[in-house]
């Protein structure tokens, strides 16, 4: 455990991809922390980089992939770990709930058998007390019939019981850290309000920290402690959940929340939007990266790439226009 009582942390993360067009910086210079028991929400639109800052937590990346800065997990250097200390890593001290569940399960081997086999692996266990793992943990996520369900394949599940398997099996083993990349976006609203409760009750009984992907706002406000506003591979805001939603501080987060629905609209009202597109990583603008959809756009703006700006205690925003406090 860190020094300062963090168990994740994240200083200047980096990940680059190859491509025709050069390299992409597609995560750039992220800081992140983390305290047991704690849930940080990464939200942003669909290529801000939340889950490519996700993957690299676990170094799921091709090796093709080059991360830089520092990450450290339960004391542990993770992108100096030899490929036997991340096989260990990955599953005991942190684990991963993926959008799809088909990412996780064998479609060939039983749900049963698969959350057994990941239990053997990590622990010194018979196959019968690992099945009895297994039907403990179908027990907690309230999956029915726990028993005769640990024998189906994953076609015979519907997607919310899928979901819940695949929390059973990120759990496993025991993990400190839970990464969650839009783990309820493929659910309807019921099953999706379902899990999110069932998630903060296991955070409670496990004291699990997580780190939750979306991009839903409604959702990070449900399950979060404290947001972290992705733009353009950046963190451009940061605070208490209360805080960043109460006093957004940076143009896309006021962007984001002035685009949630509000009720029912009238007839003929339509959606506030954020105008234009996120930026080319592969040739991003050059200052601010939110500076061609922003309507605070300066010529600083197209010069300056903004530091981090304290607005108040604990939460602060990447923009010129911001003042410290």
């Amino acid at each position: 455990m860190s020094t300062t009582g963090n168990i994740v942390e994240a200083a200047g993360l980096t990940v680059d991809f190859a491509s025709p067009k050069g390299p992409i910086r597609a995560v750039s210079g992220v800081d992140l922390a983390l305290k047991p028991g704690e849930t940080v929400a990464l939200l942003g639109e669909s290529g801000s980089g939340k889950s490519v800052t996700l993957r690299a937590l676990m170094r799921l990346h091709p090796s093709s992939a080059k991360i830089g800065g520092r990450v450290t997990v339960d004391g542990q250097d993770v992108l100096a770990l030899s490929p036997r200390a991340l096989s260990a890593y990955r599953g005991k001290t942190v684990s991963m709930i993926f959008q799809d569940p088909g990412l996780a399960f064998d479609p060939v081997y039983r749900i049963g058998d698969q959350i057994a086999e990941a239990v053997m692996r990590h622990e010194r266990v018979s196959r019968g007390e690992a099945r009895r793992r297994a039907l403990d943990l179908f027990e907690r996520v309230r999956i029915p019939s726990p028993e005769r369900r640990l024998d189906n394949y994953p076609h015979e599940m519907s997607g919310g019981m899928r979901q819940r398997a695949m929390i059973a099996l990120a759990l496993a083993c025991r993990p400190k850290v839970l990464l969650a990349d839009e783990p309820t976006t493929a659910l309807d609203a019921t099953v999706q309000i379902q899990v999110l409760l069932l998630l903060r009750e296991l955070q409670r009984e496990f004291g699990l920290a997580i780190v939750f992907v979306t991009h839903d706002i409604g959702v990070a406000v449900e399950i979060a402690d404290r947001i972290a506003v992705m733009y353009a591979g950046r963190i451009v805001e940061s605070g208490a959940c209360r805080d960043v939603i109460r006093a957004a501080a940076h143009p896309y987060t006021q962007g984001l929340l002035a685009s949630r629905a509000h009720g029912t609209l009238a007839p003929g009202e339509r959606l506030k939007a954020i105008p234009g597109a996120p930026p080319d990583l592969a040739a991003p603008p050059p200052g601010c990266a939110f500076g061609p959809r922003c309507d605070r756009f300066g010529e600083d703006c197209a010069r300056i790439i903004p530091e981090t700006v304290m607005v108040a205690e604990g939460h602060g925003a990447r923009c010129l226009r911001i003042a410290a406090n």
